[in-house]
């Protein structure tokens, strides 16, 4: 199940994800699991944040993130079929919430409601879709607004610094830090090819230059971009540093 790259489909409509979500009603993770990303997530987000999942799905991953301690996690899809299915399936969880909704207009929240928002292949999905600039800089725009000041947003997605990184700073005032992971992990890891961690930001400088000497010109990972708000910055601040 992945998202289509030759031409665009129709993944701003609710009619296509109640279709997909029919047809296709097993559990499903885009890109990672949670357990995959948890270390991550324990470096900028604690248990008692608020935290948004955009695009869910029917995914455990947000389950997974209540097992781990984290007490509320809002959970939105545009697919009513899917978001009646994990109403359900999670209906005894007080921490679990999901709300039929379109990232685009997520009016019904308040400004600055959220500690966290977390996208695991939302933005990217849309930009596979019909007019593709304007709703992500539609949907980009609302997940600035429902963030808290230094609130974060994780974007897990396929997208290179290259493709990403000027729509991000674009947008919003952001100040942003750059890791990745490995797209799938099968035996040990061989160090000499494995030259990053994932609690580890990867350097990356105004030129975007440093990330393919960091890690290869063709490596087979998903970026993750943690863009925390800002308002006294400039648009899209980079944070290069590397933290220990």
């Amino acid at each position: 199940m992945t998202l289509g790259m030759g031409g665009t489909q129709s993944y701003g409509e609710p009619s296509y994800w109640d279709k997909r979500y029919t047809q296709e009603d097993s559990p499903f993770d885009w890109y990672q699991k949670y357990t995959a990303l948890a270390p991550l997530l324990h470096l900028y987000l604690s248990p008692s944040h608020r935290i948004l999942a955009i695009g869910c799905g029917n995914s455990p991953f947000s389950e997974g993130m209540v097992e781990d301690g984290y007490e509320d996690v809002v959970n939105i899809d545009i697919s009513s079929v899917v978001i009646e299915v994990m109403q359900k399936k999670y209906s005894d969880n007080p921490q679990l919430k999901y709300i039929t909704m379109d990232v685009r207009d997520m009016s019904a929240f308040e400004t600055d409601s959220f500690d966290a928002v977390i996208d695991k292949g939302t933005l990217d999905s849309i930009l596979c879709g019909n007019d593709s600039k304007e709703n992500s800089s539609m949907m980009l725009k609302e997940v600035f607004r429902v963030l808290k000041d230094n609130g974060i947003y994780i974007l897990i997605t396929y997208g290179a610094p290259s493709y990403r990184l000027n729509l991000l700073k674009s947008s919003c005032k952001w100040k942003i830090k750059l890791h990745v992971i490995e797209k799938s992990v099968s035996g040990a890891k061989n160090e000499d090819q494995q030259k990053w961690e994932l609690t580890k930001p990867v350097p990356l400088d105004q030129k975007e230059k440093s990330i393919e000497d960091f890690i290869g010109s063709n490596p087979d990972v998903h970026y993750i971009y943690v863009c925390t708000k800002d308002d006294s910055l400039a648009h899209g601040d980079i944070d290069a540093s590397v933290t220990d």
